[in-house]
């Protein structure tokens, strides 16, 4: 089975480089890209589709002309007090936890926010579920999840920063007797 996985097209948050607020909107050149990507989708099959609650993906489903089921374990990770800011804006304003994040990246949990390892677990438990089924699937979510799920083919959240995922692209991981591997990365 596969798991297909769609990051929304480029928002507002993407182009001013801020981490992202929950109701950043696609902006025309991300809903060009999610054009692209629905013709694209065209050559996969799937039974069921999740989406991410978050505007951006609410917007990406309906540019896709798609309907699906809400899955809040899918959610971008929440950014807390750093949401809204830019880097150099966080360690201006918050230099201590700025540093910590960047220590320790993977399990920092971010004031009023989630930590990456809080994110993969709870991705981690949907993707089980999901890979037991037998047709594919289509995620329609975020960077973070999509870079969590191909560390999740390594049972390790620690590959994280080396993967790049793009706006509107498509991502795919297949499961195969049990194993798990990455079939297709940033298809556009």
């Amino acid at each position: 089975m596969d798991i297909i996985m769609i990051r929304h097209g480029e928002t507002e948050d993407n182009v001013k480089k801020i981490f992202s607020r929950d109701n950043t909107r696609l902006t025309d050149n991300g809903i060009e890209q999610i054009k692209k990507t629905k013709e694209l989708l065209r050559h996969f099959d799937y039974s069921k589709i999740y989406y991410s609650p978050l505007t951006r993906t609410v917007e990406t489903l309906e540019n896709l002309g798609l309907e699906g089921i809400k899955e809040d374990r899918i959610r971008e990770i929440n950014f807390g007090i750093f949401t809204g800011k830019t880097f150099e804006e966080i360690s201006e304003i918050y230099p201590i936890e700025s540093k910590d994040w960047v220590e320790d990246s993977i399990n920092y949990v971010i004031s009023q926010g989630e930590s990456l390892i809080d994110v993969y677990n709870r991705l981690s438990e949907f993707l089980e579920e999901i890979s037991k089924e037998e047709d594919n699937i289509l995620l329609v979510c975020h960077d973070c999840i999509i870079r969590l799920a191909l560390c999740w083919i390594f049972d390790n959240p620690d590959y994280f920063f080396r993967f790049k995922v793009d706006n509107g692209s498509i991502n795919v991981i297949s499961i195969d007797d049990g194993f798990k591997y990455i079939k297709k990365l940033n298809y556009s």
